[in-house]
């Protein structure tokens, strides 16, 4: 939001104008929602990943498919998911 010398609020995105009643009334408020990220869940999808030697933390299995999400910013790097051949089990790792 960006405000007026003339007492009105106006949004950068969508150019909305909302006129200021009260200052004390003002509230600025930020929330970051990040949501978790997935492979879709289809069978015949998961096996056409490329697949490479890593040790599975739960059953052991040392192969697993791989991609790579960006979940944050375009100036963060990529997060690499990890999915075991035998069991399933999903899990990131953080570069």
């Amino acid at each position: 939001m960006m405000i007026s010398s003339g007492g009105q609020m106006k949004c950068r995105r969508c150019g909305y104008i909302q006129a200021i009643e009260s200052e004390d009334s003002m509230k600025i408020t930020s929330a970051r929602v990040e949501k978790e990220i997935t492979i879709v869940d289809e069978e015949e999808k998961t096996k056409t990943l490329p697949t490479i030697q890593v040790p599975c933390p739960k059953c052991g299995n040392n192969l697993a498919f791989w991609w790579l999400r960006q979940l944050r910013s375009a100036d963060e790097s990529e997060v690499r998911f990890f999915r075991c051949t035998e069991c399933g089990h999903t899990w990131r790792e953080y570069d």
